[in-house]
């Protein structure tokens, strides 16, 4: 799983940092699952007013990031609530299908990173940086 702090970094700021993921997922080495919320929350933050500034500013010729969304992600049916519940409601989506699945999660959210112990215990490794 991919959270939307790191969407934006792999698919809108170009962060340095992201690009071994970036390559991972092009080149399918990593099976990124996501589902129709996941989408679009991600494309509810696109529209935030720092977001849509920084875009309009720097993306010129760049791909959009929802396409690079579509192409990458494999679409996955939203997953059973689990055990472990999240402060941020938004991340919870994220938290019960990497639980579903066993997958890594990779977010930068303190709320998500708080949840690393439980999570696994399920089975779940939580990382903040894709290298970790």
């Amino acid at each position: 799983m991919i959270d939307t702090n790191w969407l934006l970094d792999l698919w809108v700021f170009q962060d340095p940092r992201a690009q071994t993921l970036r390559h991972a997922l092009e080149t399918g080495q990593v099976q990124w699952l996501a589902t129709t919320e996941m989408r679009a929350e991600f494309e509810r933050v696109l529209g935030y007013p720092a977001v849509t500034r920084w875009r309009q500013r720097h993306e010129a010729g760049l791909s959009n990031p929802l396409t690079a969304f579509d192409r990458h992600h494999h679409p996955t049916p939203p997953a059973p609530a689990c055990d472990v519940h999240c402060r941020d409601p938004d991340d919870q989506a994220f938290i019960d299908l990497a639980v579903a699945h066993r997958a890594r999660l990779l977010s930068k959210d303190r709320a998500v990173l708080a949840l690393r112990r439980p999570l696994a215990r399920l089975g779940v490794a939580v990382s903040a940086d894709w290298l970790e």
